[in-house]
């Protein structure tokens, strides 16, 4: 399962963070990461965390998105963190955390609306 949290309403040149945490099976999942969805585009894949931590970032986003991982310690969790700074208009869409599996199963968290405004 996964429990995404974070997003809501900034202002051009603002920062968010978005996270979003796993449970259960975790010492499976081999990459965690973000969609967006925006209004009548294509859903894009914003960034990725692999693990080992190679990080890959869509091109829009590169040098403004940063993506980490924790494992919580003694325990069977473990949080991505999408932090989004100098965002834009563009930026605004609905986010979706993923987490893949090495036996290629994927695991989605609730939708989360990040919006850049005046």
């Amino acid at each position: 399962q996964l429990q995404a949290s974070g997003g809501g309403l900034v202002q051009p040149g603002g920062s968010l963070t978005l996270s979003c945490s796993a449970s259960g099976k975790t010492s499976n999942i081999n990459a965690m990461g973000w969609y967006r969805q925006a209004p009548e585009k294509q859903r894009e894949l914003v960034a990725t965390i692999i693990s080992g931590g190679l990080t890959k970032f869509a091109d829009p986003v590169k040098g403004r998105f940063t993506i980490s991982r924790v494992n919580v310690e003694n325990t069977a969790e473990t949080t991505a963190y999408l932090q989004m700074d100098s965002l834009t208009p563009e930026d605004t869409a609905v986010y979706l955390c993923f987490a893949s599996t090495w036996d290629a199963e994927i695991s989605w968290g609730q939708g989360t609306q990040v919006t850049v405004s005046t």
